[in-house]
């Protein structure tokens, strides 16, 4: 049984030495990246122009299970890491459930949210090749400001293409990154030629985490000595939050429990996968029974309603082909709060494990999200981010189904940044302003239809 204990933290000793590295346990490893052109799978040389030379090696890793984190990376985790392993007592009160229900706190960063685990290490590798810029996108902002603060540390100049309709939403995210330094640009933007293009198509478009991509992208490619940085999707994001569910495998021991079920909600899978994949592996390795559960909005249903196939990553095509769960990289999804969910595809490694029934998918209207939020913020007294309601809402759920089943499963999901600069969109919530948005069958097999099938 669990003690009565609330907050587990490691010692700093205990903090992760390595990365898990997923892809090297697999059963059906994902299907590779492929060149557009060519159609060829892709070597990590064919990388090196857009990312580090150290992530483009790491993301075509296949072989090994653990990664070693730098020691420089490992020293700068340290002023937060780790983070807490909390048992939600106030949200089982709540709902009356007879689940343990535990969550990661990774709002307790320095810029509130998990993003900044891949920031480091990302902008370190840049660093040590003697990269003096570096570029990205971001849809609500965490990863922009995670990435302007990993840049002010190593000493590199950032850029950071915004999402336009989150830019406008969320301006103190905008602040935070101009804080440490950063020049942000709403997207599409004037300032490339994939934006230009896309305003000319639609001189009203607000955007998309696809638009911003293809507009770092393009910068990173025409800048000297400049590298692209992504903050979810790829293989190597993932791989860098793994520290999230390495350390929660050790919490989660100190509380004497196993989670029956692990949530994560689910833009591009970094946060996801950092809390799933170490947990995972037992499920591979030794037979665990864990249940994996991603939470996406429903204005965004990539895992629950898209096609699986070869995709951009980006919407000007600038990127590899993904295997990935795909709207279509031309998708244009609603202007929901949590921005950092609105993205097209999934990364290939969550394809494959959906694919392989490995996990399950869910997904939230943002009124539900909203309502789980509030419900967590009384209860625990913590205002979680608008991505994250939809971990809490799959949580909340699954607690709901033991409380009507008398069963005590061990629920675990990730809180994976703050709300405190998502106010605005509280704002709405409780003023009565906001709205679902619901996708119809037809309109996501047309959008699908006009982007080809790549193989």
């Amino acid at each position: 049984m669990a003690t009565k204990q609330k907050r587990f933290i490691l010692p700093e000793d205990e903090i992760p030495k390595y990365w898990y590295n997923i892809q090297a346990d697999m059963v059906n490893k994902p299907m590779p990246l492929l060149n557009p052109k060519t159609k060829q799978p892709l070597t990590a040389e064919d990388l090196f122009p857009i990312f580090s030379k150290e992530a483009s090696r790491q993301e075509l890793n296949t072989t090994d299970a653990w990664i070693e984190i730098p020691e420089e990376v490992r020293e700068l985790y340290k002023y937060y890491r780790s983070t807490p392993l909390v048992r939600a007592y106030g949200l089982e009160k709540a709902l009356g459930t007879p689940a343990h229900i535990y969550f990661k706190n990774e709002s307790v960063s320095p810029i509130g949210s998990h993003k900044i685990n891949s920031a480091l290490p990302q902008v370190y590798y840049c660093k040590q090749e003697g990269v003096t810029n570096v570029t990205t996108e971001t849809g609500a902002g965490q990863w922009g400001a995670a990435l302007s603060y990993a840049a002010k540390v190593f000493g590199i100049e950032a850029a950071v293409y915004q999402v336009k309709v989150s830019y406008e939403q969320k301006p103190y995210r905008k602040s935070i990154m101009q804080t440490f330094g950063a020049q942000v640009t709403p997207s599409p933007s004037m300032s490339t030629r994939a934006g230009k293009d896309i305003i000319t198509r639609d001189p009203n478009n607000q955007g998309s985490l696809g638009t911003a991509i293809s507009e770092a992208v393009e910068l990173a490619l025409t800048t000297p000595n400049c590298k692209y940085t992504l903050g979810s999707v790829l293989s190597h994001v993932s791989l860098h939050q793994t520290v999230i569910g390495l350390e929660a495998e050790k919490q989660m021991d100190m509380a004497g429990e196993y989670p029956d079920i692990v949530i994560g909600c689910f833009g591009g899978g970094s946060n996801f996968g950092g809390i799933a994949f170490p947990f995972m592996r037992h499920n591979i390795l030794d037979g665990k029974k864990t249940r994996f559960i991603a939470a996406e909005p429903a204005s965004c249903p990539k895992l629950t309603r898209g096609k699986f196939q070869y995709d951009f990553g980006d919407e000007a095509g600038y990127t590899p082909l993904f295997p990935m769960f795909t709207l279509g990289h031309n998708f244009q999804p609603a202007n929901i709060h949590a921005g950092g969910l609105r993205y097209h595809g999934a990364g290939s490694i969550v394809s494959q494990l959906l694919k392989d029934k490995m996990m399950e998918a869910v997904d939230i209207q943002q009124l539900e999200s909203f309502d789980a939020g509030c419900l967590f913020a009384k209860a625990e007294g913590i205002i979680p981010a608008p991505e994250s309601c939809h971990a809490i809402a799959a949580a909340i759920a699954e607690a709901n189904k033991c409380k009507e089943s008398g069963e005590e499963k061990v629920i675990l999901f990730n809180l994976s940044g703050h709300g405190l600069i998502d106010m605005a969109s509280y704002d709405q919530y409780l003023a009565g302003n906001l709205m679902n948005y619901d996708l119809k069958d037809e309109d996501i097999q047309k959008n699908l239809d006009e982007i080809k099938d790549f193989l």
